[in-house]
């Protein structure tokens, strides 16, 4: 019998159409409890005016989603072999719970560690929600072993710490990733027992759960999610290899906010946003975000903390002093370095050890006075590759303490764990020095902890030996530089763990460290972890996410796409898709004169493909339709040049084009070209074209163009991060060198441009009404679509004329965007082929009605 978690579990199709009725959760009326099933949802997308839930009393909750639950288990024989549960102090997952609002009701969802037979599964879900608002997920053991151990384990972590899958036994492997899917969809069903959409957040934790975003969207299109993730995020070279790399992507965009450790993290993910995606990303008063579909995917930059009240209880236990006292007596004399660590292929044991044995061959004096304790947490994962690991560290562990070792002197000394908290408290307050040597680690606690214990206790002190607590404290940290707690200890001595002398230089750095020195960065890094603790974190990763959340609301939602490469699109309540049935009739009605003026480039011909940027014969098609409408003025305003556009448009004899962004304009192809200035100087180009030159030599893929009015830098062929990096400097540089010259120096989609003043798409546009006008055809229809952002002048100059007014009060004003983003316009349609799309419509309406 399975749980109802793994009902349906491999039919992920029935995880927007299942007919059987959900858990009723949500209180509507006091003492009413409202039912609700997925057939309030059309394929699992909302309407506008469906609700997620309807609820008027809730508590304010917080559902905090992990692997594991914050539990330790066991079966007690004195009440027949009953399972039972108590809370996990040591969890993360639980100490964050500290930084959350009192009144906040906080359920923990998450997998057991602990397999429980299938006929007592429902048992203990009771039992676990009735007394420790816990929500277990049971997943088939076959799935949980190819979800875990195989994709997991065996995969993602390697990959994530940047380990190329290079040998068969972790190249990617289909089956454990559909196994990885259905685990995911599994902890989304759980929480879909229990959550009240509009009022609930959802904070998900690491890796493990990177599609379960994705799930969750496609459900409630508004729900408030939260992610962190507790492991590195790779470089883009390293995460591109991943087959399946754009749909774990948009799971994490599927979010609010997600949040890293560190800033090298949060590069490494908004890099491959970019590269892979094209989303770029903004800076708003210290805040980033990307636009992702009209939602803004924050993203959080903060190291995770400690729990100070935590360590501070387990320093104030006499059973600890004890400890301390028999560690003392057991490396009396001796100078004890610490490493902890888990049984990890990426902790850089033996890398330590062989550090350890090179201080002992350069510094005989250290020989039986230098001991290594290496507490040996045990291994999360299991496999052949933990096997070899340990193998590696034992040998070299031997070959060190036989060389150097003697009667009574081993320098490394094993600890094999488990070894308790309470018993870690009591090696940290004996050693003089931490060393953790991992090559790569998401974060890493335990200098942290050490530090803190090494503040003291009125009991470790007098276990220690001192007297009085102003008695200066003082610690030691070897960090490596590859790990994500490095950037927050600046006072510890930073290594390459793979240099081998400079690990062993830094050991007897940290030996002969003068004790002023050690009192200096040990008040440091106090000051920081007691400041920046687990509640810390927590409470400022929640401010985030209420803060991400808020315009929810404001906005209209609805999915798109299919599987794990749905999002949803958010727009404002008055920016809406143009359709053809939306301006048939205004256009049908038209009693003066129509104006239509059309962007070129990612407009009427895409941005990406083709070389070749001429018209297709399609479009030229459609502009004639639209032309020979004695009705219609039809304009192509383009930042091309005049040149380029006169022969690619040579087939349309009653188009007008504007070249330049509006510095030559003509109204039909046997008219002559206009500047918008007679007079105008272009010795300021004389200034800026070695400046782009310079930029272009050094910017691989990028060009320049060079207009009669402008000069224009191309980068989108060059590296996307470096091009970006290189136009913000061309910006700057430009602007500052061209600051006494008439001109103007902007960015657009992948370009840097320098124009004269008062030329822009804007002004087109206010010219052409105004002839119009005169002509004594002021229009009562116009249609403006554009996609960059020099067609956002268009249309705020449109809003202009239509409120000053320019144009007739009765005017239909239709100015749409192409893309879904933040926009002057009040329209959008989604690429160019739908722009082709409407335009058709529009041309055969003037066909049929000529």
């Amino acid at each position: 019998m399975l749980s109802r978690s793994c009902f349906n579990l491999l039919n992920l199709e029935d995880y927007l159409r299942s007919d059987r009725t959900r858990i009723p959760r949500v209180m509507t009326v006091p003492g009413i409890i409202s039912d609700f099933d997925s057939n309030d949802f059309n394929n699992g997308e909302k309407t506008d005016s469906q609700s997620d839930v309807v609820s008027s009393v809730s508590p304010e909750r917080r559902i905090i989603v992990s692997n594991q639950l914050p539990l330790k288990a066991h079966r007690d024989a004195a009440v027949g072999s009953q399972w039972c549960f108590d809370w996990d102090k040591d969890a993360l997952y639980l100490q964050l719970k500290d930084g959350l609002p009192n009144e906040v009701e906080v359920i923990y969802i998450g997998c057991l560690k602990v397999d429980i037979d299938p006929s007592e599964q429902d048992d203990v879900s009771t039992l676990l929600f009735e007394k420790f608002r816990c929500v277990p997920t049971f997943l088939p053991p076959e799935v949980q072993n190819n979800y875990y151990h195989g994709f997991c384990k065996h995969y993602l972590w390697p990959l994530f710490h940047y380990m190329l899958p290079l040998t068969p036994g972790h190249r990617f492997d289909r089956v454990l990733w559909q196994a990885y899917v259905s685990a995911n969809k599994v902890f989304a069903d759980t929480i879909m027992e229990v959550i009240n959409p509009d009022e609930d957040y959802v904070w998900i934790q690491d890796y493990h759960l990177m599609v379960l975003p994705t799930f969750l969207r496609k459900r409630f299109n508004r729900i408030k999610l939260g992610f962190f993730l507790h492991s590195p995020f790779p470089s883009s070279e390293i995460y591109r290899t991943l087959p399946v790399r754009d749909e774990i992507l948009r799971g994490f965009l599927n979010c609010d906010l997600i949040g890293f450790h560190t800033f090298d993290y949060a590069r490494h993910f908004l890099s491959c946003c970019s590269r892979m995606l094209g989303l770029d990303y903004q800076s708003k008063r210290g805040y980033i975000g990307l636009e992702y579909y009209g939602r803004t995917v924050s993203i959080k930059i903060l190291p995770v903390g400690i729990h100070m009240g935590l360590l501070e209880s387990y320093m104030s236990v006499s059973s600890t002093a004890k400890k301390v006292e028999e560690l003392r007596e057991k490396f009396e004399g001796k100078i004890v370095m610490l490493g902890v660590d888990d049984m990890d292929m990426f902790k850089g044991i033996s890398l330590k050890f062989l550090a350890m044995g090179n201080l002992l061959e350069e510094h005989v004096e250290l020989r039986g006075k230098v001991v290594l304790v290496q507490i040996m947490n045990p291994a999360r994962s299991r496999g052949k590759d933990i096997q070899e690991v340990q193998d590696e560290i034992n040998s070299v562990a031997n070959e060190v303490n036989l060389r150097y070792g003697g009667p009574g002197y081993e320098p490394i000394v094993f600890v094999h764990g488990p070894v308790s908290t309470q018993d870690k408290v009591a090696y940290f307050a004996i050693s003089e020095c931490v060393v953790v040597n991992a090559v790569r680690d998401g974060m890493n606690l335990v200098p942290y902890k050490y530090t803190v214990c090494r503040q003291g206790s009125p009991d470790l002190d007098k276990a220690l030996g001192i007297e009085g607590s102003d008695v200066p404290r003082k610690s030691v940290i070897i960090v490596s530089e590859f790990i994500g707690c490095s950037p927050s200890l600046s006072g510890a001595i930073r290594v390459n763990p793979w240099n081998i002398d400079a690990v062993s230089y830094a050991m007897n750095s940290a030996i002969t460290m003068p004790e002023s020195e050690k009192q200096l960065r040990h008040e440091k890094h106090y000051k920081y972890i007691s400041s920046h603790d687990v509640a810390y974190w927590a409470k400022s990763f929640d401010q985030d996410l209420e803060r991400a959340c808020r315009e929810h609301y404001r906005k209209r939602c609805w999915g798109i796409g299919f599987g794990l490469g749905f999002r949803v699109v958010a727009l404002g309540p008055n920016f809406r898709k143009l359709a053809v049935e939306h301006i048939v009739s205004p256009y049908n009605k038209t009693k003066s004169s129509r104006l239509i003026l059309l962007d070129y480039d990612g407009t009427m011909m895409p941005q990406q493909g083709s070389v070749d940027k001429s018209p297709s014969e399609e479009v030229i098609k459609v502009l004639n339709g639209l032309c020979n409408d004695p009705q219609n003025v039809v304009f192509i305003v383009s930042g091309r040049g005049k040149d380029s556009l006169s022969k690619w448009f040579s087939p349309c004899e009653k188009l007008g084009l504007s070249a330049e962004h509006g510095f030559f304009t003509r109204w039909r192809r046997d008219s002559a070209w206009e500047s918008s200035m007679l007079a105008m100087d272009f010795d300021w180009k004389k200034i800026a074209l070695p400046v782009m030159e310079h930029y272009t030599e050094a910017t691989d893929g990028s060009f320049i163009e060079q207009k009669e009015s402008a000069l224009v830098w191309h980068h989108q062929e060059a590296d996307p991060d470096f091009g970006m990096w290189q136009a913000k400097e061309l910006l700057d540089h430009l602007e500052s060198v061209l600051a006494n010259d008439p001109v103007v120096v902007k960015r657009g989609q992948h370009i840097v441009e320098v124009k004269p003043q008062g030329v822009s798409k804007g002004v087109v546009v206010e010219s052409l009404i105004e002839t119009m006008r005169a002509k004594g055809k002021l229009p009562d229809f116009v249609l403006c679509i554009g996609d960059d952002r020099s067609d956002e002048d268009m249309f705020e100059s449109i809003a202009r004329s239509v409120s000053n007014p320019s144009l007739p009060a009765t005017a239909e004003v239709f100015a749409c965007t192409v893309g879904q983003k933040p926009s002057m316009a009040k329209y959008y349609l989604d690429d160019t082929s739908e722009v082709i799309k409407m335009l058709q419509g529009l041309a055969a309406r003037s066909i049929w009605t000529a």
